[in-house]
């Protein structure tokens, strides 16, 4: 019964090192890295200036256009109803014309964040996998979140998915 225990301690210590030896995971900050990347620092600034840019011009219209109403509330008593029907579907059109241009800068900037970007995601998601490969390391993680930045061992996905019966 004695040799079974140490048999036994002797399994499981092995066992212990094993797994300990089995994974090498890193974390790393990835905003810092980010943040500090010159590349980054250039993108923010365009996308600043450019979004800077279209709210100028939408605060533009904005202003014409409650310059106007105030201009047509005032004029309203002494004008006809037709006049008043037609100036208020003339509001209603630049109010309409204000949220297109709204919707229109923000696709554009989504458009523009997401070319100014990429590249820069690319290049970082290659130095994680460089440094990950160089080092040996299994995972990399974000130390800002729980996300896995790089995995190298095996995926079990497809086993869970078979044991859930799904597709």
């Amino acid at each position: 019964m004695k040799k079974l225990s140490v048999l036994f301690a002797a399994v499981m210590m092995v066992v212990s090192v094993g797994m300990a030896k089995a994974q090498k995971i890193a974390t790393l900050d990835v905003a810092a890295i980010l943040n500090a990347m010159p590349e980054k620092k250039k993108a923010d600034t365009e996308l600043n200036t450019f979004a800077d840019t279209k709210q100028a011009e939408i605060k533009k219209k904005a202003d014409a256009a409650q310059a106007k109403f105030q201009q047509y509330q005032t004029e309203a008593p002494k004008k006809t109803s037709e006049e008043n029907t037609a100036r208020e579907a003339e509001m209603k059109k630049l109010g309409e014309e204000i949220q297109q241009m709204q919707d229109k800068a923000q696709k554009d900037f989504l458009a523009k964040q997401t070319a100014a970007y990429d590249p820069i995601e690319k290049k970082l998601n290659a130095a994680i996998e460089k440094v990950a490969k160089a080092n040996s390391y299994e995972y990399v993680m974000d130390s800002n979140s729980t996300g896995i930045l790089y995995k190298a061992g095996p995926d079990a996905t497809a086993a869970v998915k078979k044991e859930l019966n799904i597709q």
